[in-house]
């Protein structure tokens, strides 16, 4: 009988599985800049802007849920080629939306189409995700490493997806830009689904949906800590910032309004690169997490101790400028890419542990679970950045993200126990 990909050439799979994860990113973040950097130019107030994304993240939440499901019953592959074609379904959708429309009508049209991007995100997530666990070596450190390069690179991918998404906006409109996205990523797919080796999990039909839920209490306490670390995250990066940027660096004019879309979509982009640059050199200074589970959740409550402050700290010199000024802003980006340096390391060790915590036999439920919270902590941290920003404007945005940071603090520290 020949052997399967998975003890043949691992290596191969892995390559097509981050091939195949990396064009849906790319995708993914251009598709946010276009679209919160569109809306908001055609007068949507931060709450409206948030309304966007909140079928998105709460699409994250049902699809992770079901989708560990979904792959152990129908194949990992099944569901990585169903993220991709459901996110081009999504950009040709979103191509179609008519200018003329209500402010109401576009919100709830833009609200479903990114609800279908979100389902598409998780399929892929979580088949990567699971492929990794699979497909590394055993017993010698790799999964560490392995995860972290996926984790990483999807990062620094999904970041350049920023800037192309504020470049295409500016250069080619939106509708143009969005065609443009789906059949590139037509193409991808196309060539992925060729290339892709035999091999991975092709499904169980005896699998009950039943068995998502997680019985194991350190995925539990795990799955509760990502929620909130994603959420302090969320909470500045997804309107907070973006806004906050845009109204410091446009005059108003149509030329102004290039400019900062340029700016924004260039800061956003270079800290998702960083962040995603800091996930993948993550084992080189985290070793003694690789193979040892205690050690793991250690630094996980380290890491994330070290991220609360941050925001705190910037929330109190917004509250000290009262009003944007050069020194604020400085300080804000000075802050915000320390933050995060430090959040790529936490994220790096979560990513790490869900998968060391994990069986082979229940991967996909477990990564799905575990997926399902970081998708809860992005609706929260959603929802809470445009109200927080409307609120209270960017102090409260802050300190709302360091209050997030604290409760993803006490529950990490119950790994530990």
């Amino acid at each position: 009988m020949a052997q399967t990909a998975t003890a043949e050439n691992p290596l191969r799979a892995y390559m097509a599985v981050t091939a195949a994860y990396w064009a849906f990113m790319l995708s993914d973040g251009a598709l946010r800049m276009l679209v919160l950097l569109h809306f908001n130019g055609l007068g949507f107030s931060p709450i409206q802007l948030a309304y966007l994304f909140l079928f998105y993240e709460i699409a994250g939440i049902v699809t992770n849920l079901s989708a560990g499901w979904l792959a152990a019953r129908f194949g990992l592959t099944s569901t990585l080629y169903a993220g991709l074609v459901i996110q081009i379904g999504a950009l040709a959708a979103l191509a179609r939306l008519d200018p003329t429309w209500s402010v109401s009508a576009s919100v709830l049209y833009v609200m479903a189409v990114q609800g279908a991007s979100g389902v598409a995100k998780d399929l892929a997530k979580m088949s990567s995700k699971s492929a990794v666990k699979i497909l590394a070596p055993k017993g010698d450190g790799s999964l560490f490493k392995w995860v972290a390069v996926l984790t990483g690179s999807k990062n620094a991918v999904k970041g350049f997806g920023f800037f192309l998404g504020a470049a295409l906006l500016a250069l080619a409109g939106f509708k143009a830009a969005v065609w443009g996205m789906a059949f590139v990523l037509a193409v991808i797919l196309v060539a992925v689904v060729v290339f892709m080796p035999k091999g991975l999990p092709t499904g169980k039909k005896g699998t009950k949906i039943s068995a998502i839920w997680s019985k194991d209490r350190r995925i539990n306490q795990l799955s509760l800590a990502r929620m909130f670390l994603f959420g302090a995250r969320d909470v500045w990066f997804v309107v907070g910032i973006p806004i906050y940027f845009k109204a410091i660096f446009s005059d108003g004019t149509p030329e102004g309004a290039r400019q900062a879309f340029f700016i924004v979509g260039t800061f956003m982009a270079l800290w998702i690169i960083g962040y995603g640059f800091v996930q993948g050199i993550a084992p080189r200074f985290l070793k003694g997490a690789a193979g040892d589970d205690a050690a793991g959740a250690r630094m996980a409550v380290k890491w994330v101790g070290l991220l609360t402050p941050i925001p705190f700290a910037l929330a109190a010199l917004a509250l000290m400028a009262g009003a944007p000024t050069l020194w604020l802003t400085l300080s804000l980006v000075v802050g915000l890419l320390l933050f995060g340096f430090v959040f790529a390391v936490n994220s790096s060790v979560h990513s790490y542990l869900i998968l060391a915590f994990s069986g082979e036999d229940r991967v996909t439920m477990d990564v799905g679970f575990y997926y399902m919270a970081n998708a809860a902590g992005r609706l929260l941290g959603t929802l809470l950045s445009g109200l927080s920003y409307q609120v209270g404007g960017l102090p409260l945005c802050l300190a709302t993200a360091g209050v997030m940071a604290a409760l993803s603090l006490l529950s990490a520290r119950q790994l530990e126990t």
